[in-house]
């Protein structure tokens, strides 16, 4: 890397394609077309789209064109070559002397997502009479873009055989989802990398028409010669600018994130304008936000802007000799991370739309940018370089073999496709030990002090818990959750138990959609931004969700206790904190960032005691089990705690218990304060009544039977009297926390929503 690198290969001069199609071997194979009957030759319909495409599939026209005896071709050309917005680039077509036997205008002017839909729509509304007309053996289809879904769609349902070209890649947008919509239609395959080739094997295609043959643009691109690059440097930048001292620049808007793209180019503009180098940049292609896209240039006077040359198409044949020769490459064309390797070209990838192509190491990303510092530092380091040439996409001979491929192609064997699925186990689903398995969930519960796994059935039976300390660092903790889970899961077996997949309870505040731990307690230490659906998930391979402790016990009264059944309701958590949550109108209220329901932070006091959250007055302050050990302490460090009947040893740790038993041998002092506690959490529940109006109270955890007398004299005593009528009652669960998560699990399998 860096000035050391080998020197660049350089292109020179070249013809008309057709004068390295000459050269291709004339490879002889008669007992082919014999199979395919007499002298039948292979009529092959080859639809173009739009100049990147043209580049790729040229080499193969051509290659065609070269071998009249074996086969037959006709273009189709559709989409933006047909726009002059885009430069009509159908004809660079005409020029390379191909007969374009049909034009279709499929494009849907309004460069947005509906009018990409309507594009494809408009594409199959006219391409079935063009194909009835041309009757082909095989349509060669390329790439990812929407009108190619659009061929590859009609082919396959009039019954012509597909070959897909570049299939098996990976990259950002839309476009993924396209390419391999397209290889799930296509019958064959040309892929350009070995990774490729493993991903349409993984996608389960025929290992036997699937060909690893390179991009075909490559053998373009390693033979051409220019001796005379600088007259086209000159004719499109202008003639003082010297080789290796101007970038280009080509930048797409990114489908499934029109509005960021669009952030990201005015920046990349910024950047450019500030580098202040003459810069050659295309127009963006036809996808939804490229017309905002051109707005951003126009709006910067980009089209006329002394450094800038603003060009709608540039030939092939002359955009390979730009980027040969170009100081730099910018934006987030799949040319950037593919042909411009051959070259050795330093290229800076934007953003995500090439997230995940296999690139050499001329390339630098910058994934994202909030500002214009990030893209020009990109500029800084990668300008001027020279790279060693890549030949990961190609090695200059894929036009060979995939005339070979094509060649091959027996049209007797049966048009039906087939999928090569890997081996499954058998399905036992008739099996009477399978049918009279206990459906079942696996709950964890992740407290301060322990961690817990249960094997829970539907019916809310606690089958098996296995109890461990909660570690204290994040790897150790997530460690000991999957080792738990796994033993949990293999025992399950052995108690004739079905999981159905995992639920967890955890602290702190939760994004239960991604199954994320946004930001815990300050019990679990090391627990903040933690995904905890994914690592299960995979170990498992078993469904996973995750929710906040108070949130799973509300679901857990909901399905097996006093919530049975009731519209809308409250529980309160009363145990080391002070927790809850809120079911309205049957659901759980999570809150728009997930902090619904932090009922223990109701402040009751302004200026009441210290809690943990850093506020003041809140009813964790005054009654929680971490309030009343507190307040324990005081009493014990003034010699106020014990009373007639009660001892301590002299190494035992003063806790909330010891206060409760204080008050019940008559301390007044203890009373007092279990009185405050109770009036906090009355006060509380008071505050609740009058925002939701439940029609259910249920205090859950160990010191709920202590509040229950206490929180109903204070809704009698300070609640409106429309809402005094509201039900308030210890919860009858014996584990809470665990029948909440698996309520996440069990309820999910008998209602499908949540």
């Amino acid at each position: 890397m860096g000035t050391n690198a080998p020197p660049r290969r350089e292109p020179l001069a070249r013809g008309p394609h057709e004068v390295y199609f000459k050269n291709l071997s004339k490879q002889k194979q008669k007992e082919v077309m014999e199979k395919n009957g007499n002298n039948h030759k292979l009529r092959v319909c080859v639809a173009t789209c739009n100049r990147a495409d043209y580049s790729k599939l040229a080499p193969i026209m051509f290659g065609i064109k070269a071998e009249p005896q074996f086969f037959e071709l006709d273009v189709v050309v559709l989409g933006s070559h047909l726009i002059d917005d885009y430069g009509n680039t159908y004809r660079m077509i005409e020029q390379d002397d191909f007969d374009i036997h049909t034009r279709l205008h499929t494009i849907v002017r309004g460069e947005d997502e509906a009018a990409m839909v309507e594009s494809v729509g408009l594409a199959l509304v006219k391409l079935p009479d063009v194909l009835n007309r041309l009757k082909p053996d095989i349509m060669i289809v390329h790439g990812d873009r929407f009108d190619a879904l659009a061929l590859a769609t009609s082919a396959a349902l009039m019954n012509i055989r597909i070959l897909h070209i570049e299939g098996g890649e990976v990259s950002g947008t839309i476009d993924d989802s396209i390419r391999h919509a397209i290889t799930k239609l296509a019958h064959y395959h040309v892929c350009c990398t070995r990774s490729a080739e493993q991903h349409l094997i993984a996608m389960c295609e025929d290992h036997d028409r699937i060909l690893l043959a390179g991009c075909p643009s490559y053998d373009k691109l390693l033979s051409a010669k220019n001796k005379d690059y600088m007259s086209i440097i000159s004719m499109w930048l202008g003639e003082d600018v010297k080789t290796r001292d101007y970038i280009v620049a080509l930048q797409h808007p990114v489908t499934t994130d029109i509005k960021h793209s669009i952030k990201m180019f005015e920046l990349t503009l910024d950047a450019l304008i500030s580098f202040n180098k003459r810069t050659l940049v295309l127009f963006p292609n036809v996808d939804a936000g490229s017309k905002e896209m051109v707005r951003v240039m126009r709006k910067k006077g980009i089209e006329h802007h002394p450094n800038f040359r603003a060009v709608k198409h540039v030939p092939f044949d002359q955009f390979i000799q730009l980027v040969a020769h170009a100081g730099c490459m910018i934006g987030n064309s799949s040319c950037g991370v593919r042909e411009v390797g051959a070259f050795g070209t330093p290229v800076i990838n934007l953003g995500t739309r090439q997230t995940g192509r296999e690139t050499g190491e001329n390339v630098l990303h910058v994934r994202d940018a909030d500002t214009q510092d990030k893209i020009l530092h990109a500029l800084q380091l990668q300008f001027g370089k020279q790279y060693p040439c890549s030949k990961i996409y190609g090695d200059g001979n894929a036009v060979p073999r995939i005339l070979k491929f094509l060649k091959s192609i027996d049209l007797k064997e049966p048009l039906q496709k087939k999928f090569c699925f890997p081996p499954v186990k058998d399905n036992i689903s008739q099996d009477i030990d399978h049918i009279l398995e206990t459906q079942s969930a696996l709950a964890v519960d992740l407290g301060g002090t322990n961690l817990r796994v249960a094997i829970v059935s539907m019916k809310g039976e606690i089958v098996k818990k296995y109890t461990q300390l909660n570690p204290k660092t994040y790897e150790d903790r997530l460690a000991l959750i999957l080792k738990m889970c796994v033993e949990a899961a293999s025992e399950a077996v052995n108690v004739n138990c079905r999981i159905l997949g995992v639920g967890i309870s955890t602290g702190g505040r939760v994004n239960p959609r991604e199954g994320i731990v946004l930001h815990s307690t300050k019990l679990i230490q090391e627990w903040s931004s933690v995904d905890l659906r994914t690592p299960i998930s995979d170990a498992l391979h078993l469904p996973v969700w995750v929710d906040n402790d108070g949130n799973c016990a509300a679901l857990a009264e909901r399905k097996f206790g006093h919530g049975k059944g009731i519209e809308n309701f409250v529980t309160l958590i009363t145990g080391t904190g002070i927790g809850g949550g809120i079911v309205h109108q049957h659901e759980l209220i999570h809150g728009s960032s997930f902090c619904a329901a932090e009922l223990g932070h109701i402040v009751v006091s302004l200026d009441g005691p210290e809690c943990l959250c850093g506020s003041q007055g809140c009813i964790e302050a005054y009654a929680s089990g971490i309030a009343l050990q507190r307040e324990a302490k005081k009493l014990h460090d003034d010699d106020l705690l014990l009373v007639e009947g009660m001892s301590m040893k002299e190494e035992e740790i003063v806790s909330a218990a010891h206060l409760i038993q204080a008050a019940k041998l008559g301390n007044t002092k203890a009373e007092s304060i279990l009185r405050t506690a109770g009036t906090a959490l009355g006060l509380g529940v008071v505050n609740i009544l009058h925002t939701v109006n439940p029609s259910l109270v249920i205090l859950s955890g160990v010191l709920a039977n202590h509040y229950v007398s206490a929180v109903k004299e204070v809704i009698n005593r300070q609640a409106l009297s429309s809402v005094k009528t509201v039900d308030v009652v210890v919860s009858n669960l014996a584990d809470p926390a665990l029948l909440g998560a698996a309520s996440l699990v069990l309820d999910y399998t008998t209602r499908r929503i949540y």
